[in-house]
């Protein structure tokens, strides 16, 4: 008789998977990229100075606070997000050139290619139960959420495709989702907001 793999068994097994996967595909892209992310770091030091990266705690698996990296696409100094946001900064967000920095976050283990977004520390109080098993997988530079909408998408909304993805994640999903994303980039859809620059922030949900 044939021996089963037991559904703990597989989730490890599939989570190797997906490890191996993002490491092939970040070592790929790594060398493909170089000379995009040489250019790029240029640039936001040529137009804005330094620092050329962006760094910011964010929350990981299960909450676990990590670094996530960035390029830079806001003006030092005082001013809303609308106006520190320049013309090249807005550029580079439409064309997804300021995640580059996070293959080093996916290197490290503290990201995905796909998972739900990472989003900012002073959220996590003001989940709901439901909202908050977004950690329980990886964040993603990439996820559900982003190629169903991304940021034109109410919170709720993101929030509750987060959610999905937790519970149907699967290797054939996963690449569904990266060819989403390529489409996405190329087209430069559901950057920001409508109306706004860059995302209003999450303040809680009204109802459960």
């Amino acid at each position: 008789m044939p021996n089963k793999i037991s559904p703990p068994s597989l989730l490890l097994l599939k989570g190797a998977w997906k490890r191996t996967f993002d490491l092939l595909l970040a070592g790929a892209l790594a060398g493909f990229l170089l000379p995009v992310w040489i250019l790029t770091a240029l640039c936001i030091w040529w137009k804005m100075g330094s620092p050329v990266l962006f760094r910011q705690r964010r929350p990981g698996l299960h909450g676990r606070m990590f670094e996530i990296l960035k390029f830079r696409t806001m003006r030092s100094g005082p001013g809303s997000d609308e106006e520190r946001l320049s013309r090249f900064g807005k550029w580079i967000r439409r064309l997804s050139l300021d995640e580059i920095p996070q293959l080093i976050n996916v290197w490290r283990g503290e990201m995905s290619f796909v998972g739900p977004r990472p989003l900012l520390e002073e959220y996590l109080p003001i989940y709901t139960p439901e909202q908050a098993r977004r950690h329980e997988v990886l964040p993603g530079i990439t996820g559900w959420a982003q190629v169903n909408g991304r940021n034109a998408l109410s919170w709720e909304e993101a929030f509750a495709l987060d959610v999905w993805y937790v519970d149907h994640w699967s290797i054939a999903l996963d690449l569904r989702i990266l060819m989403m994303t390529a489409l996405r980039v190329i087209s430069g859809s559901g950057v920001s907001q409508p109306g706004r620059a860059t995302r209003q922030k999450f303040t809680g949900s009204t109802a459960e």
